[in-house]
């Protein structure tokens, strides 16, 4: 029994270590703080579900979009395994010129 314990820890573990981001580069830029940044809630790892940000309307039009990203942080992994990939959340984030 220890034996799987100590298994089942090691995988979860290795599940944790690899986080995922997606990012869309509209422009070139040199900010790397975000204008807007926010958990978004999905379940069962967000299958066919979707979620979106007006990225002109949080930067002031179409042209100051630099890239728009969504990120799995550690916490958002760690409210995933709790659920046991029920809730898997996921955080936008938006840069502006």
């Amino acid at each position: 029994m220890k034996k799987l314990l100590t298994m089942a820890v090691m995988g979860s573990v290795l599940l944790v270590s690899g986080c995922a981001t997606q990012t869309g580069l509209i422009q070139p830029t040199q900010n790397t703080t975000p204008e807007y940044t926010k958990s978004q809630t999905f379940f069962i790892g967000g299958i066919g579900q979707e979620q979106t940000v007006n990225a002109a309307e949080v930067c002031g039009g179409a042209q100051n979009v630099a890239k728009v990203q969504t990120v799995q942080e550690a916490k958002d992994i760690a409210l995933g395994l709790v659920t046991f990939g029920i809730y898997t959340p996921r955080t936008a984030k938006v840069f502006c010129r």
